[in-house]
């Protein structure tokens, strides 16, 4: 039953979207109906999935003995990651309908948008639930194709050189991260994913530098889509996809799967006994930490809304990875309060930046001046989104960093308080780019010459309200009611689920 259930959630879909093609919908209320059905059910099914568990992996295919095979496990890691991707993506799909009418695209070339959007969403679980190295790294690679389409969906020339860098960059990670998966077949008892690794004592003696440079190789290549320095240029120029693409881009599903990559390659491959306190975990430290800083620096200079948002989460996603490096129990319990609570901020910052596009016009913060009285209920929960992403108390993204922060503190780690320093250094930045845009909508006046555009700016319908408005709320229950999660995350993190 728990086998066939993993199947379904990862298969539904994919068969979702085939089955869109071949219906082809006259009315777009039917379709939109039939859409949002099959993605909530898939949502219902892996929240049903979820209270039942699958700590066990069950075998699919077994290609040349014990090591090669693709299996399922959902353990809590699994838990965690999945959980956020199916409570995000209903609500990002309910987005979806709205902004895609305003897209103007043909019926045939929406629903193929649609067929690649939810396929998405099988792949990004079918990554949540692999038992193992071999199966995570097959839908690691087929995530890259689902989402290509997607970034080149309006096929101008921008677009299509947009997803042609993603996909070159996305290609030479995989490659990097194949190099490890090939180490560990050679040096590790097992591919599958065992709290604390899986190297073997034995065959690694005398080759611990050679395997700390393909850590470090895997590490840099899962990071692509992590977008860690230096492999970060695709993600902002990804920004021309649609945006209820570029908001599971960049909150949910490619970065996100980036970074849950490497939280499984360096817990339950290499393992962080192996890895603590080398060379390997300092160097790698050190990028991340640049790479917080490097991030909200160019966030700060970006006037284009969407690019500056898109280094907010160039920044956002090495504090995760920095959680990671600190290697300790406390650095992980952050990194997994970062990983879910950074995609509720982010999608409803880029939700709210989508709506500020459909409904004004506006791509550029220069454009948004005034805006604020046009558009109330956009801007106030875009309010909400920036001051989570600084990290104010009573707000989500405050309880992340301070476990971060503690986590830096009490690891022993000099390089790990310095990057608590860029944290600060990164929130004030933060602040700047994102209380800039939030002053010119309320406090500026509009002077422009388009009055046309200002007349015709108002809050959207419900269908991008309810869900900027579910976000919101979320932000302020996880800031002040985040102890249930941090106590789950804090059993993750110690192995005992």
């Amino acid at each position: 039953m728990i086998l066939s259930l993993m199947i379904i959630v990862i298969l539904l879909p994919f068969a979702g979207g085939l089955l869109l093609q071949l219906l082809r919908f006259q009315d777009k209320r039917y379709k939109q109906c039939f859409i949002f059905g099959y993605v909530m059910l898939n949502t219902l099914l892996t929240y049903t999935l979820i209270a039942h568990g699958a700590t066990e992996d069950i075998e699919l295919i077994n290609f040349a003995g014990a090591k090669l095979n693709l299996s399922l496990k959902l353990d809590g890691m699994g838990i965690i990651f999945a959980g956020l991707v199916a409570t995000l993506w209903p609500l990002a799909t309910l987005y979806s309908f709205p902004y895609m009418e305003h897209e103007n695209n043909s019926r045939i070339h929406e629903n193929t948008f649609y067929l690649f959007y939810t396929a998405t969403y099988g792949v990004t679980l079918g990554i949540a639930m692999s038992g193992n190295m071999l199966t995570m790294y097959c839908f690691y690679e087929l995530l890259t194709l689902v989402t290509v389409p997607l970034v080149m969906h309006t096929l101008t020339q921008e677009a299509v050189l947009a997803s042609r860098r993603y996909f070159y960059y996305s290609l030479g990670g995989a490659a990097f991260a194949f190099i490890g998966m090939i180490f560990l077949i050679m040096y590790g008892s097992t591919l599958e994913f065992v709290f604390g690794g899986v190297l073997n004592k034995t065959a690694v003696a005398g080759k611990k530098d050679l395997l700390l440079i393909i850590y470090v190789l895997s590490f840099m290549g899962f990071g692509v889509k992590a977008a860690i320095c230096p492999f970060n240029s695709w993600l902002p120029k990804a920004g021309v996809a649609p945006t209820p693409v570029t908001a599971l881009l960049h909150a949910v599903a490619v970065v996100k799967s980036g970074a849950f990559a490497i939280m499984r390659l360096t817990y339950f491959s290499f393992g962080t006994e192996f890895l603590k306190g080398t060379w390997a975990q300092y160097f790698l430290m050190c990028v991340v930490i640049f790479t917080i800083v490097y991030g909200c620096s160019m966030a700060v200079k970006e006037t284009h809304i969407k690019r500056r948002l898109a280094y907010s989460t160039i920044s956002n996603l090495s504090y995760i990875l920095f959680g990671v490096l600190i290697m300790t129990p406390l650095g992980l319990v952050g990194a997994l309060c970062h990983m879910v609570f950074h995609g509720v901020m982010k999608i409803c910052s880029f939700f709210c930046a989508g709506a500020m596009i459909t409904q004004a016009h506006a791509n550029y913060v220069y454009e948004i001046d005034g805006m604020a009285k046009k558009m109330p209920k956009v801007f106030g929960i875009f309010t909400v989104s920036a001051f989570a992403l600084m990290g104010v108390p009573g707000l989500c993204g405050f309880i992340s960093k301070w476990n971060l922060a503690q986590a830096a503190f009490t690891s022993e780690n000099i390089l790990a308080v310095v990057g608590v320093g860029a944290l600060l250094v990164s929130a004030l930045l933060t602040a700047i780019y994102m209380l800039a845009i939030v002053i010119r909508a309320y406090f500026h006046e509009r002077v422009s010459d388009s009055e046309r555009m200002e007349h015709k700016a108002k809050d959207p319908d419900w269908r991008m309200i309810l869900p900027l408005g579910l976000f919101a709320a979320a932000m302020f229950v996880l800031g002040v009611y985040s102890s249930p999660f941090v106590e789950f995350f804090t059993k993750v993190a110690n192995g005992l689920l």
